[in-house]
């Protein structure tokens, strides 16, 4: 599935996951607000990714590939992998031609590869934009060959590193708590008077994060004064998806939210994993947040993510696999308002790194 694109001069490479289409669309929205034709940017990633459906949605083109994820050991899935992303590549040099590409910006994933393989072949510029703390195995492979690589957090072990931020879409960049909660709220369907609780595990879901949620609402089942808006992803969840009463917690679980911008804008208090994005969203929109990073990324990724945050006390960290720990994390927080403020204005200071423009400024300058 494709729309071709006679013109594009700049790709966006990344993807198979939302993790790295939304940071692709953010770093291409900032690209238009920096003044590049809409027609001149053009996403690559695959064609079983998320991004199949994201990137028509989001107004830009996409061209999508056969592409699997990257094998950590020697098997037929090793030489799968090989095989796909040399086919992908031999595409990539087609497309270049004919859209006279000027640069690739990488956002990571092994869906960015191919592009990135035909860059360094055609001798174009690379441009990697890494917002994990760790970053991933194509992030590093990227570098190697960047103009520049544009990164989220000061410690970045990769070559030619420049601190510009991490890639958020305009509607995140633009939320303001203060203002837009009510409308957020009555948006997502919220009863008026309530504290809002949102909790979001990813696009597949989270076991623990589920598990959380209903430990919370047996808990605290008689709290007329609480809504609880249960975003759960692909994952199957037992039991009822709402709940409503006068004096009882109000409760509605759905798979997929599209506005998240609204979720931030609504939230007394967030509760969410530990991907780069979530926690780059949380401090751009200054939202009080319990973080739970997953025990199973690759080197611990979502621990140092949360800790750019957690460390300096704008966010809380509870460990994976301890469900109680998460409520008890989520109520004190809950019940604690001057804590609440604090830890989003923490976390708002952290974030206004996401809203300077470096990111396209950085891009444009390397191209010129």
């Amino acid at each position: 599935m494709s729309t071709q694109s006679a013109t594009a001069g700049i790709v966006v490479a990344g993807g198979g996951t939302a993790g790295h289409v939304f940071p692709a669309i953010a770093v291409m929205q900032g690209l238009v607000d920096a003044g590049v034709d809409r027609a001149r940017l053009h996403y690559m990633g695959a064609k079983r990714g998320v991004e199949t459906s994201l990137i028509p949605r989001s107004g830009f083109d996409g061209t999508f590939v056969s592409v699997t994820g990257i094998s950590r050991k020697l098997s037929l899935g090793a030489l799968k992998f090989v095989i796909q992303q040399s086919l992908a590549t031999i595409r990539s040099l087609t497309l270049f031609r004919r859209w006279n590409v000027r640069a690739v910006v990488s956002v990571g994933g092994y869906a960015s590869l191919p592009a990135v393989i035909a860059a360094v072949v055609t001798r174009r510029p690379i441009i990697v934009v890494s917002y994990d703390r760790t970053p991933g195995r194509a992030s590093r492979l990227a570098a190697r060959w960047s103009t520049v690589t544009l990164v989220a957090f000061k410690e970045s072990p990769l070559r030619r590193a420049v601190v510009a931020g991490a890639p958020l879409r305009r509607s995140i960049l633009s939320v303001d708590r203060t203002v837009d909660s009510d409308g957020a709220r009555q948006r997502l369907g919220v009863p008026d008077g309530r504290m809002l609780v949102v909790v979001m595990g990813g696009s597949l879901g989270s076991g623990i994060l589920n598990d959380a949620v209903h430990e919370f609402l047996e808990t605290h089942s008689s709290r007329g004064d609480l809504a609880v808006l249960h975003i759960a992803g692909q994952q199957r969840v037992n039991g009822p998806s709402e709940r409503r009463g006068d004096n009882s917690v109000w409760y509605r679980r759905s798979e997929f939210v599209e506005q998240a911008e609204d979720l931030y804008a609504a939230a007394d208090v967030f509760v969410g994993r530990g991907g780069a994005s979530t926690v780059h969203e949380v401090a751009a929109t200054g939202t009080p947040a319990v973080l739970v990073p997953w025990s199973g990324a690759s080197e611990d990724h979502q621990v140092a993510n949360v800790r750019w945050l957690s460390d300096s006390g704008g966010a809380v960290l509870v460990p994976d696999n301890d469900v109680d720990e998460v409520v008890a994390a989520l109520s004190a927080l809950l019940d604690d308002e001057q804590q609440r403020s604090a830890v989003g204005s923490r976390a708002r200071e952290i974030g206004e790194v996401h809203h300077s423009g470096e990111i396209s400024r950085q891009i444009l300058d390397a191209i010129k």
